[in-house]
């Protein structure tokens, strides 16, 4: 059946059009199963309501006017409303809560818009104008001044203008990219801040890291997998690459990333306090436009090195924007699907997207003191299939190459490599090889099923990236 792009359909005759077709294939439903009904063959005046013919889309009873820079797909705007950090038993509401826990004297913000505007999300923190995070290839625009949340760092000025000096967001974030086991254009993220009196800040620091103290020294006294320094690998140093910033007196600085350092490891310590395996941390060098000095946060999982969290101290240009002039303090993200990911055990980053009480329903009886490893149901065979073509331009982009595939096979489809790449000796033409794995979560998948899928991506490929398909 044919999928509906409201972003690509402007006009009353296109959108007739493609109505056309979608009841041309009701009625070849109907030719294999009599019993089905198509209740009017007439072309309603608006076939899809939420998309009127002026070029708007209405979310939430909201109406946002589309225009070039639009790129969200209603299978992105479909999850706006799952909210899976809310649902009590699921791995994220769970992960969500052990982490607020850690930080019991914080206010909690769970519920904020995904929609925000590109002031908010990029302007506001200070990311330059050509940041590559802007691009219609990294991020979903509903028009060209509203769009997704990259980050919930999108409502970090507005919550500091609101006089709070210590909180956490969590919510959904939106990014397009690539496609395999631990990447979703969708994911989940914890954002931490808590800022300090520059005239204060050693006795502030100080009562403050008490109740740090007293709760690292009550995880040490248990059974943790953190058992020496060795597991937590920490080489970073302040400098010109990495640099604090003019403003700040470095007393104060080293004050702040102690602060944020021990904030963090206790966190990670806490919450795998009771995790089989030994797990290794390590801190690297990092840059994000609204923290100066900065870094990241990695754990070892599966054979590889996994971001969880970035982190730094606050830009000063932000807390003075917020009013907090007189303040000094730091801000972290975490990524909750990477982290739960490791702790439950969970291969695939799809399943927290799953509706099959096979997975939903193992997290239920969740508590402190003993971790819930998922256990892995059957796994259904996968589909594989190639898609080869030349290159007509240099602007091709992997990500908009997925973006087309997660919108064609949304949950279908597992992960996406590039198998071959060679320039041709006579035309100088670059020709790309993907190879595509689709499997289902719960089900088995037809050769024939997926054949129809793969025909769709291939005409969409090469309908709106400029390539030529071999």
């Amino acid at each position: 059946m044919n999928r509906i792009q409201f972003s690509y359909y402007s006009s009353t005759k296109q959108l007739t059009s493609c109505y056309k077709k979608l009841f041309s294939s009701l009625q070849n439903l109907k030719s294999l199963n009599p019993s089905f009904q198509v209740l009017s063959a007439e072309t309603p005046s608006n076939p899809y309501p939420h998309v009127n013919h002026n070029k708007s889309l209405t979310i939430e009873g909201t109406s946002y006017k589309l225009d070039d820079q639009t790129n969200v797909s209603p299978s992105i705007l479909s999850k706006l409303s799952r909210n899976l950090h809310l649902q009590p038993h699921h791995p994220l509401y769970i992960l969500r809560t052990q982490i607020e826990q850690h930080f019991p004297h914080f206010s909690y913000f769970n519920t904020l818009n995904p929609i925000v505007t590109v002031q908010k999300n990029f302007d506001d923190l200070g990311f330059p104008k050509d940041h590559p995070g802007r691009s219609k290839t990294d991020s979903y625009y509903i028009n060209e001044q509203i769009m997704l949340r990259t980050h919930t760092s999108a409502h970090q000025l507005e919550i500091f203008s609101k006089m709070n000096k210590k909180f956490l967001i969590s919510g959904d974030v939106y990014r397009r990219d690539e496609i395999d086991s631990s990447h979703y254009p969708i994911f989940h993220q914890m954002e931490g801040a808590q800022i300090f009196n520059m005239q204060n800040i050693e006795q502030e620091i100080s009562e403050d890291k008490k109740y740090l103290i007293s709760l690292n020294s009550t995880i040490s006294s248990q059974k943790t997998p953190l058992r020496d320094n060795n597991e937590v690998n920490d080489d970073t140093i302040i400098s010109s690459n990495n640099p604090i910033q003019s403003c700040h007196p470095i007393e104060q600085v080293n004050y702040v990333i102690q602060h944020l350092k021990f904030s963090l490891n206790s966190l990670i310590k806490k919450l795998f306090i009771n995790h089989d395996e030994n797990l290794k941390i390590r801190w690297i060098d990092a840059y994000f436009p609204f923290t100066s000095p900065s870094w990241e946060m990695e754990i070892f999982f599966k054979g590889k090195w996994l971001e969880i969290c970035g982190c730094g101290i606050v830009e000063q240009d932000v807390l003075n924007k917020a009013g907090q002039n007189d303040k000094i303090g730091w801000a972290f993200g975490l990524g909750l699907e990477r982290i739960a990911m490791v702790l439950f055990d969970i291969p695939d980053i799809r399943l927290f997207w799953s509706h099959d009480e096979r997975f939903l329903n193992q997290f239920t009886n969740f508590n402190d003191n003993k971790i819930i490893k998922f256990q892995p149901f059957s796994k259904f065979p996968p589909c594989i299939k190639d898609i080869s073509f030349w290159l007509n331009d240099q602007d091709f982009h992997e990500n908009n190459f997925c973006e087309i595939i997660r919108d064609i096979a949304e949950d279908l489809v597992e992960d996406v490599k590039l198998i071959d790449e060679f320039v041709s000796p006579k035309t100088k033409k670059r020709s790309l090889c993907y190879r595509i794995n689709y499997r289902s979560m719960d089900r088995t998948v037809t050769n024939e099923e997926i054949n129809k899928i793969q025909e769709q991506v291939r005409e969409e490929v090469e309908a709106k990236l400029n390539v030529t398909l071999r």
